[in-house]
């Protein structure tokens, strides 16, 4: 039978991979043949993974050790690793995997953890053949792994991530979402596998369906074998206290895999726990053990001294970042809930007047995030923003987990997001996650920040040209889509376009004092009209 020819994946996404042939190795790779149409088919089906231990409904829920509570774990296992950057991840009880030596394991995750601590400890140890996240992080051995082939990456928006593991813990087999419509998500072409010289293992593509008029993705639950996660206090029935942010994904996974173990800060007895302080109930864990690895801060972040020269509040010529900052804080309004990406978006809150109140959201499950820790007696390891940095709380704050952030968020209960791009288009197109062959980190919750901009507006923080000069203000998006006519306004160094995402027409309505429009035109790719009353800033 003759071989098929190489087909190449042809879009934005710029991928010069071909398919591999049948006689390319794949673990994975079934490969099925029609007599009549002679094509090749593979199957991202994994072989049966072990059973999960059963549950124990009696006798004690504590175990001495984390080896002891994870002695009948075996090869194969789908792990569910609960945490946020390094924050609120089970360190005990991967460490513990990790001494077992279990091979071949599926992992859930937001994120595959940094240096020697979560997950990074087994991705280093090549113990994971699979990994489903939404960013990779500062994890440069996965992303070594993934570019050879040695691990399958199956990247997942951390909005959808979460609800996916609220709908298995809650025995719903799927779901639909508007999260990723019009991008890879929906089309599934950025693959699981490959390798220099072929794809081994294609992306899957979603079904859509249409729901008052807008196009929705299907997206099914994701349910693990065992889940690890860590809280400040649990009680001999298993009832969990979780400390700020540390709620992320923690009750999320519990309530999605077969056998949940917690590793425990404070073990207490029955009745330690007044019932209303409870954030998971004792259902949804099946084994405790004392935590007994130090916690770790991804990114040790203080605010800069009153007194120094250059903190932004007090520098009377701002340079580009704090330019476009100091106008994007014009967008907050008072009483308004919004969330800022990380970088120029983040710096706006410092330019609000001192009559504005804003109540800043951050997507790791932040209602009312304050600014960095004035000093290191302030910190806390288990309050980070969606950056992984150190942050702090103002009165009224409240933090919760991530199927609740991205409840507010994709149901447009937050009034403005800002948000940085590498492209953004005339018809208010978004690229900010992907550069192919050059910057590859996931999504993260940025596809769900800008599913909803009916309700919440969509503002994009950038300087106009990249660190080659070339215009980010394009045409048509070159780059893998975050979001297709979602942006309403974008600011630059330069400029200020106001986005008409209806009819696709892109409006210059400020320049920047000292920029006029023929420099703005020169150092745009994108066409546009000019306001009649442009102003300036």
């Amino acid at each position: 039978m003759a071989r098929p020819r190489s087909v190449f994946l042809r879009a934005s996404l710029q991928f010069s991979y071909r398919w591999a042939t049948p006689g390319a190795k794949c673990q994975y790779a079934r490969i099925l043949s029609s007599p009549l149409t002679r094509k090749y088919y593979y199957s991202t089906d994994r072989p049966a993974a072990a059973a999960a231990p059963a549950r124990q409904r009696s006798g004690s829920k504590v175990f001495k050790s984390a080896d002891e509570a994870i002695a009948d774990l075996q090869d194969g296992m789908t792990l569910l690793s609960a945490g946020f950057g390094l924050c609120g991840v089970a360190d005990t009880l991967i460490q513990a995997i990790h001494k077992k030596g279990l091979q071949d394991l599926t992992a859930v995750s937001n994120n595959a953890g940094a240096g020697d601590g979560g997950l990074a400890l087994l991705t280093k140890s090549g113990r994971l053949s699979r990994i489903i996240l939404s960013y990779l992080g500062s994890n440069k051995e996965l992303e070594k792994q993934y570019l050879t082939g040695q691990i399958a990456v199956e990247l997942c928006p951390q909005g959808t991530l979460a609800e996916k593991l609220r709908a298995a813990g809650a025995g719903i087999p799927a779901f639909y979402t508007s999260t990723g419509g019009n991008t890879f998500i929906e089309t599934g072409e950025i693959p699981a596998r490959f390798t220099p010289e072929g794809i081994l293992e294609k992306g899957k593509p979603k079904e859509t369906r249409i729901f008052n008029g807008k196009s929705y993705l299907m997206e099914t639950a994701l349910q693990g074998d065992v889940a690890i996660l860590r809280a400040w206090k649990v009680d001999e029935a298993g009832n969990c206290v979780f400390k700020y942010t540390t709620k992320t994904y923690a009750g999320l996974m519990a309530k999605a895999a077969k056998l949940s173990i917690v590793e425990a800060e404070n073990i207490v007895p029955l009745g330690a726990i007044h019932p209303d302080e409870v954030d998971l109930p004792g259902i949804f864990i099946d084994r405790i053990v004392p935590a007994t690895a130090p916690k770790h801060i991804e990114n040790l972040k203080l605010a800069p001294p009153k007194e120094d020269p250059s903190n932004i509040t007090s520098t009377s010529q701002p340079n580009a970042r704090n330019r476009i900052a100091k106008r994007a804080a014009l967008e907050l309004k008072d009483g308004f809930y919004v969330n800022l990406g990380v970088g120029i978006p983040t710096l706006s809150a410092s330019y609000l007047p001192p009559n504005t109140k804003v109540w800043l959201q951050s997507e790791n499950g932040i209602l009312g995030m304050g600014p960095y820790p004035a000093s290191e007696k302030d910190i806390d390891a288990d309050l980070i923003n969606a950056g992984k940095e150190t942050v702090t709380l103002l009165p009224g704050a409240s933090t919760f987990d991530s199927a609740e952030s991205f409840g507010m968020i994709r149901g447009g209960h937050v009034d403005v997001s800002i948000l940085g791009a590498f492209q953004v288009s005339a018809s208010g197109d978004l690229a900010n996650y992907m550069i192919p062959g050059k910057v590859f980190k996931g999504m993260g919750g940025a596809m769900d920040l800008v599913s909803n901009p009916e309700q919440t507006k969509i503002v994009v923080a950038t300087e106009h040209v990249d660190k080659q000069g070339r215009s980010k203000i394009v045409q048509d998006c070159k780059l893998p889509l975050t979001g297709k006519g979602v942006v309403s306004t974008i600011i630059t160094d330069l400029a200020v376009f106001q986005v008409d995402r209806v009819n696709s027409r892109l409006t210059l309505t400020e320049v920047a004092e000292g920029v006029d429009v023929e420099t703005v035109r020169e150092k745009t790719d994108a066409n546009f009209d000019v306001a009649e009353d442009l102003g300036t800033f």
